[in-house]
């Protein structure tokens, strides 16, 4: 199994709000990141459904993100 494909399996979500979201920026961006932002967006696959939501959709603002994450998070509001 690729690294894509690992990734790809991770974005499967429970929401399917996050499932369109991850796929398309998955498709769009995943082959343009640097390691630190792959890195990143792996870090970000670990939260949980809502706060990934808050933060994609802006209900929150990233408190604590690491310019990568937060390149990543910008990203992931642009999809």
């Amino acid at each position: 199994m690729s690294e894509r494909d690992r990734v790809r399996w991770h974005c499967r979500r429970g929401m399917l709000e996050l499932d369109l979201v991850l796929t398309r920026f998955l498709e769009r961006h995943f082959e343009n990141l640097t390691p630190g932002q792959h890195a990143a967006f792996k870090t970000l696959l670990e939260y949980s459904d809502n706060d990934l939501w808050d933060l994609i959709s802006q209900r929150e603002e990233p408190a604590g993100l690491d310019p990568d994450a937060l390149a990543v998070a910008r990203l992931l509001k642009r999809v």
